[in-house]
């Protein structure tokens, strides 16, 4: 009897080590290495979960920070300090992401985002809209400053262009301040000849390659999705009527 099965068995043996089973193999390794990758890449975005709110002084991320949180206005002034809460999304009260209010003033901006960046899920980019012809180059030096850091390059987090105070008659529209942004980085990246520094001040080894080489910059060349939206953390109707923060407050349900 055993002599009869030996045949088969060689022939089953045979067919464990053919080029079919062992392309059988290299799928399932495969699919194991990409399940693998993915569980790391989602456990290391679940740890990540704070919104920056970035910006110039006076750009009004402190009173959009205290309507997000109460909806309701307050005087604010220029911030020395971070301020952090836990923000709930409408939709479902169990999601939740931590705000973070950085100040805007040159002198600090850059050091309390080297603190708070490698948590950053997203960031909220924060613009006066009033000011934006005379701040551009400003605003456009800080975001580049951001948008090259080794840190954000690597985790990407989602990144939203908040063009604030559009209640103001003189506001500049999103789609201009796109445009204007990204000229404005474009000609930053040209003009940078020498290595940029991360934000501790150390080299980085080489100029980070904002965009496509070749190509004049916008923000679909980003790792990172970018969206802009308009809002108004005062509101049309002053102190006492709501915000527009509608766009906002969708966008951080998506990121949430």
């Amino acid at each position: 009897m055993a002599g009869g099965l030996e045949p088969h068995l060689e022939a089953l043996r045979r067919e464990l080590h053919g080029p079919a089973v062992l392309s059988v193999l290299v799928a399932l390794i495969a699919v194991a290495i990409t399940f693998l990758i993915w569980r790391f890449v989602q456990s290391r975005r679940s740890s990540r979960k704070a919104v920056l709110l970035l910006g110039l002084c006076d750009a009004g991320k402190t009173l959009l920070f205290a309507r997000l949180l109460s909806g309701r206005y307050r005087d604010t002034q220029t911030s020395i300090t971070d301020s952090s809460a836990v923000y709930r999304v409408s939709q479902d009260k169990s999601t939740h992401v931590t705000l973070i209010d950085l100040p805007g003033h040159e002198s600090l901006r850059l050091q309390f985002l080297e603190r708070f960046k490698a948590a950053a899920r997203a960031i909220v980019f924060v613009v006066d809209s009033v000011a934006f012809q005379r701040e551009v180059k400003d605003v456009a030096e800080f975001l580049y400053q951001v948008l090259v850091d080794s840190t954000v390059l690597r985790n990407a987090p989602a990144l939203l262009i908040a063009c604030n105070k559009q209640d103001v008659t003189m506001a500049k529209s999103a789609k201009l301040i796109q445009q204007q942004l990204e000229k404005e980085l474009n000609t930053l990246r040209v003009t940078r000849s020498a290595a940029p520094t991360s934000l501790d001040g150390s080299a980085t080894g080489g100029p980070a390659q904002l965009g496509k080489k070749g190509k004049d910059f916008d923000f679909s060349q980003l790792p990172m999705k970018v969206e802009f939206v308009e809002c108004s953390a005062r509101g049309s109707k002053g102190e006492e009527g709501e915000a527009d923060l509608e766009g906002l407050e969708k966008w951080l349900v998506k990121v949430a």
